[in-house]
């Protein structure tokens, strides 16, 4: 118990947990990039992520492992890593890497819609659509995902109830890209 009582009042115990909580939030964050990399097909700099993450992580759980009897480092590696996937998400939404793929729909605005949209630099095609009660036009979109919010906007400006539906995709082929 006095062990115990010693590690953690101890200072450099508390800066070895600290520095493994920053090492283990790091590459977790890394991973979590890495992971969105490989899937939007980029591998050389997945391949890079996941080498220096690889890296991180023996050095760390080595650190861990050889200090066991400290509960600091145990609450630091976890601690980190949890922080870390919620760093690295956030990072991955700042980066807004790919592209999106909109269907909209609007009852009475679809042309309006359409319109407004080809008029901000965006692609579009308008495509005859029949539903339950009515006739209407798709408004069919595709940007980069770092414009998402901003067709978003400009629909939801247009008309508030138009039902939007949202999904990632990897572009095979040329069109019209908003730079």
């Amino acid at each position: 118990m006095e062990a115990m009582i010693d590690i953690l009042l101890s200072p450099s115990a508390w800066l070895f947990a600290l520095g493994i909580f920053l090492a283990r939030m790091v590459n977790i964050a890394m991973d979590t990039l890495r992971i969105m990399f490989t899937m939007r097909q980029k591998s050389g700099i997945a391949w890079v992520l996941g080498f220096i993450e690889s890296t991180i992580y023996i050095l760390l759980i080595g650190s861990v492992l050889t200090n066991i009897g400290n509960p600091l480092n145990i609450i630091g590696y976890s601690a980190g890593f949890a922080t870390g996937n919620v760093l690295g998400m956030a990072i991955e939404k700042r980066l807004a890497l790919g592209y999106m793929h909109f269907n909209i729909i609007s009852r009475h605005h679809s042309t309006e819609i359409a319109d407004a949209l080809r008029n901000a630099g965006f692609g579009v095609t308008e495509i005859p659509a029949r539903g339950r009660e009515s006739n209407f036009m798709l408004v069919d979109c595709r940007v980069r995902r770092k414009q998402s919010k901003d067709v978003e906007n400009l629909v939801l400006e247009i008309d508030p109830e138009a039902f939007i539906t949202a999904e990632e995709i990897v572009p095979r082929g040329s069109g019209i890209w908003r730079a």
